[in-house]
């Protein structure tokens, strides 16, 4: 089954998940989110796909905890992929990863301030792997068609975009849900809503980034009935000292209801 398939595999034509930790700290948590995620996401019918960075790159300081060593992230999140059986998606930052990261992955993420990046997207194309664009925070939801067109004319088909927020100011982000029925129209693919940085709280004084998980919920709820395909999110056993952007994550121990909430609202709204 292909990657497409799978996302769209629900019998009940729930939307898809990726999720997982900000980013790999090791292989026991690495396992311990992916088999809590998967067990939720298989009692619901909702294809899952487990999520991890192999790297940060984009860090507001130069002491801000980068990954664990690439060889060693990627190796982890391969093994998520045999151990649990289910797909695995990282993101990437230069055109050298993209052959690099497909050899251990099935889903190339293109984080949302590279999304403009040609290079970048065509090398991602050319993996043969789906690839998912994140919207740049400062993008119009128009303008990533030009984004998708950039891979789909590298001879990749395979490709999906993700609402994150947009900055509302220097310190902020809001979510304009009317983008994600115009980022359907307009790219023609599946548009998958990140409800986990779309409320992050950037640039903050400190150097750390900040957020508001109490609105995940809110996020989420607003996007299916907005008409999104697919649910992104960050989570961890314990945000408060996870390695990477914990403070707009969600606890793992809280996933399990919000999926089952999320999903009660998909049968309501899917065939609106």
């Amino acid at each position: 089954m292909t990657i497409k398939d799978y996302l769209g595999s629900s019998k009940s034509g729930n939307f898809f998940l990726l999720a997982g930790p900000c980013v790999i700290e090791g292989e026991e948590m690495a396992y311990e989110i992916a088999e809590s995620l998967k067990h939720s996401a298989e009692a619901l019918d909702i294809p899952f796909v487990f999520k991890g960075s192999y790297r940060k790159a984009n860090r507001s300081r130069l002491d801000s905890f980068t990954g664990i060593g690439d060889e060693k992230a990627l190796k982890i999140l391969a093994g998520v992929r045999e151990r649990f059986g289910v797909p695995v998606v990282t993101d990437i930052h230069t055109p050298e990863e993209a052959a690099m990261a497909a050899e251990f992955v099935d889903i190339l993420q293109i984080p949302a301030f590279l999304c403009r990046q040609t290079d970048l997207l065509i090398a991602a194309a050319n993996t043969g792997k789906y690839v998912n664009i994140k919207k740049g925070q400062f993008l119009s939801p128009e303008s990533m068609a030009f984004a998708v067109d950039k891979v789909r004319e590298s001879g990749n088909d395979n490709v999906a975009v993700t609402e994150r927020g947009s900055f509302f100011g220097y310190g902020d982000l809001v979510v304009d849900m009317r983008g994600i029925p115009v980022m359907r129209q307009k790219c023609e693919c599946p548009v998958i809503i990140d409800i986990t940085h779309s409320l992050q709280q950037p640039n903050r004084a400190e150097g750390v980034t900040g957020g508001r998980p109490e609105l995940i919920s809110t996020i989420a709820r607003s996007a299916l009935a907005a008409g999104a395909d697919g649910i992104f999110m960050e989570t961890h056993t314990n945000p408060a000292i996870a390695k990477s952007d914990g403070a707009n994550m969600l606890p793992l121990s809280m996933a399990g209801s919000l999926l089952s909430e999320l999903t009660k609202l998909r049968m309501v709204v899917k065939d609106f």
